[in-house]
């Protein structure tokens, strides 16, 4: 009503749980009774868990995959030819920094997120020449709903931390988006450690998140 009121613009609205089996099909089906193409197409939802991998609940774990990497993957495929059709189109994934290295604590939402990666790179490689672009947002951590879900609030990773908002990473992804780029990390720290693993030894860094990750003692 906000955005209709104030620039004139149409608005529709679909209320849908994209966790569950065939919702990337429901929204295609959705936009095509409307003849719509969408410019921009921006995957963000997802979540995570925290918690020992022995632990954690696993039916919780496969509904993760099937949100952060099947329904991505799954509305990606539906509605990027439209966009190659049309020639133009941008694609926005939210991955993570996480998507960098292995994840203890997290094993799944950290692996789920490396797939975003890199699907990410490989099609927007892809449709060079397209007219359409992928970009990758890579934020670390970030204020919001996100330790409410993953119940990590006991993580060394947030606790006590200052993290940035989600506006201004929302700011940092779309204009990385707009401007065509691949990969974006949002923060000079977050860019300098992600530079940073690609020269250290798999283990070490494996060992690293582990103690930058794990629950922080009361």
């Amino acid at each position: 009503d906000e955005l209709a009121a104030t620039h004139g613009v149409r608005v529709e609205t679909l209320g849908l749980d994209l966790a569950a089996p065939h919702a990337a099909r429901e929204i295609a089906e959705w936009l095509d009774a409307r003849d719509l193409v969408p410019d921009v197409l921006v995957n963000n939802a997802g979540y995570g868990l925290f918690g020992r991998h022995v632990e954690t609940s696993l039916a919780d774990e496969l509904q993760m995959i099937a949100l952060n990497v099947v329904t991505l993957t799954d509305l990606t495929k539906r509605l990027l030819p439209g966009m190659v059709a049309r020639g133009s189109g941008r694609i926005l994934h939210v991955a993570s920094t996480a998507a960098f290295q292995p994840g203890p604590y997290m094993a799944v939402y950290y692996a789920s997120k490396a797939y975003v990666l890199s699907y990410a790179e490989a099609v927007a490689e892809e449709l060079a020449g397209t007219g359409v672009t992928v970009t990758a947002v890579c934020p670390g951590p970030t204020a919001s709903g996100f330790q409410d879900r993953a119940a990590m609030h006991d993580s060394a990773l947030v606790k006590g931390k200052r993290l940035p908002t989600a506006a201004e990473v929302a700011d940092h992804a779309l204009r990385a988006t707009f401007a065509g780029r691949r990969v974006a990390v949002p923060g000079w720290r977050n860019r300098l450690l992600v530079q940073s693993l690609r020269v250290m030894p798999r283990r070490v860094v494996t060992h690293l998140v582990a103690s930058m990750s794990r629950p922080v003692e009361h």
